[in-house]
């Protein structure tokens, strides 16, 4: 009966199957396809035009010993700690907040959300100019009668950085609060009732039960997350252009400036390879929580 099943699993949705096949294939040929091809020209000295003359880890050797990219590296590693942090923790406050069933649930979830719907240039300009010290936040408080009070963090090389996270928190937050309400909304209501029961505090049910049942939604937030943290560029290019200096210079940037401005692509291709890697680095730990754990299962 194995083998005669075999064939139908086969054929089963095959106009699906076959719909897909287009994709598939851009997938593998232009995705895979270019990749590779990045990696390989990465270990070149290709300037202006790619062209195979092999150097050997030059290109990596004189990336990781460009303050520059050092900069870049440190500025990443601050700014996706901080939003990984709070990204998580505002957004599930928010979820469940909104999970007790409050009036204007609707209205709530749609303010929360709307910034994830504007693109990270219109983002990093509407904050440009709240964080702007002439006519921002600084401005309006000194007009208030408080002459001294100083905010501007995105002329300031030390603070920079979290006026960046302030915009990408406005920005991201609301993603995450949706995926944490759908958890939260699919966890069951007898939970609750046998917590209630039980006389366990609302906090500790949280913290010992609900959130180690939504382990899949944390999971897959913190991929999301992590995989915009490692291509964060437009937002920086917005808001400070990755000054004041290269105070906020990020990966992203980096590799954008040595493929179009500095035309070195090698040395371009050599950042985006690291890039590459960070990404597997977050993704293989993922797919192994997801799908190993399912197979020992």
């Amino acid at each position: 009966m194995d083998r005669a099943g075999r064939p139908n699993q086969l054929f089963r949705n095959l106009n699906a199957k076959i719909a897909s096949i287009p994709m598939v294939l851009t997938a593998v040929v232009i995705f895979t396809g270019a990749t590779l091809w990045t990696v390989v020209y990465s270990f070149t000295n290709s300037r202006l035009l790619p062209r195979l003359e092999f150097v050997g880890f030059d290109q990596y050797e004189r990336l990781w010993s460009s303050s520059r990219w050092i900069v870049s590296i440190q500025n990443i590693m601050i700014y996706g700690t901080l939003s990984l942090t709070f990204s998580l923790v505002i957004g599930f406050v928010l979820a469940a907040f909104l999970d007790q069933k409050v009036r204007f649930e609707n209205t709530f979830r749609t303010i929360f959300l709307y910034p994830f719907a504007l693109s990270f240039i219109v983002t990093g300009l509407v904050w440009q100019w709240i964080l702007n010290p002439e006519f921002g936040i600084q401005s309006v408080v000194r007009s208030w009668g408080w002459e001294n009070f100083v905010f501007d963090p995105l002329y300031n090389q030390s603070l920079v950085l979290y006026g960046l996270l302030i915009a990408g928190l406005w920005q991201g937050t609301g993603l995450v609060m949706c995926l944490m309400l759908a958890g939260l909304r699919g966890i069951d209501e007898e939970i609750w009732k046998a917590s209630r029961v039980d006389g366990i505090p609302v906090w500790k049910t949280y913290l010992f039960i609900i959130i180690p049942m939504m382990r899949p939604v944390f999971i897959t937030t913190l991929v999301l997350i992590a995989s915009g943290i490692v291509r964060l560029y437009d937002l920086v290019v917005a808001q400070t252009s990755g000054g004041p200096g290269i105070a906020s210079e990020v990966p992203a940037k980096y590799v954008y400036d040595s493929l179009f401005l500095r035309q070195n692509l090698a040395q371009g291709f050599a950042g985006s390879t690291m890039m590459l890697l960070t990404v597997l680095i977050v993704l293989i730990p993922w797919a192994y929580l997801e799908f190993g754990g399912k197979k020992r299962d």
